[in-house]
């Protein structure tokens, strides 16, 4: 390239054009928060792929259950899930039962509605969890919150609903399929486009059983959970079953410890879960952001959002995961 100046011709090589607009390019793509950058997700041969059909994996962590733990449902525990957990989704537990949403709608509602707005200030995606076990006897309720909230954000790429926590030994064909059929046809005469994912059976571990008789839809994932002292090889090899047939599977709770929240954390299993989840691209949330007394919170009792970017208030298995998140 020649350029005239005013005391004649500079030349400027065209390689170093092009080395500065890459430059330039790449360090604008790293100011781009989650969201600016991956755009409405969308599950595609059984993996999650942003709005450019590219391959991503979501890595987060979960809130507790709202009306236990509701000092952390507000916008400095987003900010720092964010900016020091690395994080690129957090999940929200609404409690449905025990002094929930069925008692206390507007209470449980407007905890939701205050981290998914926090969620879109800062760029990252909101998983909104039916957190419940007998969602099949709330289908009423289910449907008005769903119908509620898809007709509020679901335009917004960030949301992703998750219809169904954990059910308990239900049948996938009798019980499960026709709830999440329902519910997914409400969602979507709000929202056309974002991901639904759907609880399975016992305890949402079922994926096999509900790979071999799937949903009708488009843009729908199968609920995980799993805790490391808990479940090992066993489910992991039924993931593995339920992958080869394309299934598209969100871990949307795990835990270190054992299946009740307690005990101890289980590193070597933990850590084998953790590779498992990266070599087959499964994103994931970890359970949870709270201050409870309880081996799989991920901060010491007595801490606050505030202290989410102080290690010194992280609990044995915050820790685990913190560095997990952040290295």
């Amino acid at each position: 390239m020649i350029i005239k100046m005013r005391f004649g011709y500079f030349f400027i090589p065209v390689f170093l054009i092009f080395f500065f607009s890459c430059l330039c390019n790449l360090y604008a793509q790293q100011e781009l928060n989650p969201v600016e950058k991956y755009g409405r997700l969308s599950f595609k041969e059984g993996r999650l792929r942003d709005a450019r059909d590219n391959i991503i994996v979501l890595r987060g962590m979960s809130l507790f259950w709202s009306q236990w733990q509701p000092q952390f449902y507000n916008e400095d525990t987003v900010k720092n899930l964010r900016d020091f957990w690395n994080v690129n989704v957090v999940r929200v537990a609404m409690g449905i039962e025990h002094g929930g949403y069925l008692e206390n709608p507007r209470e449980e509602k407007k905890k939701v509605f205050s981290v998914i707005e926090a969620a879109i200030k800062y760029g990252i995606y909101v998983i909104v969890d039916w957190h419940d076990h007998h969602a099949e006897d709330h289908l009423q309720q289910s449907k008005e919150f769903f119908k509620e909230l898809s007709a509020k954000y679901g335009q917004v790429p960030n949301l992703i609903y998750e219809i169904y926590n954990e059910p308990l030994n239900v049948s996938w064909t009798e019980v499960l399929l026709p709830y999440h059929q329902q519910i997914i046809t409400t969602i979507r005469k709000n929202d056309s486009e974002n991901l639904i994912i759907c609880g399975t059976p016992n305890w949402s571990q079922g994926v096999l059983e509900a790979s071999k008789n799937p949903l009708e839809g488009f843009n729908l994932a199968y609920t995980l959970h799993f805790y490391a002292g808990t479940h090992s090889a066993k489910l992991r090899n039924q993931v593995s079953e339920a992958l080869k047939t394309g299934m598209p599977i969100f871990i949307t709770e795990f835990g270190t410890t054992l299946a009740d929240g307690d005990g101890q954390v289980f590193y070597k299993e933990s850590n084998i879960w953790l590779d498992f989840m990266t070599k087959n691209q499964i994103s994931w949330c970890n359970w949870s952001i709270s201050n409870k007394a309880e081996a799989s919170s991920a901060l010491l009792p007595q801490s606050a959002s505030s202290d989410l970017n102080n290690p010194r208030y992280f609990s044995e298995s915050g820790y685990f995961i913190y560095n997990r998140l952040t290295h």
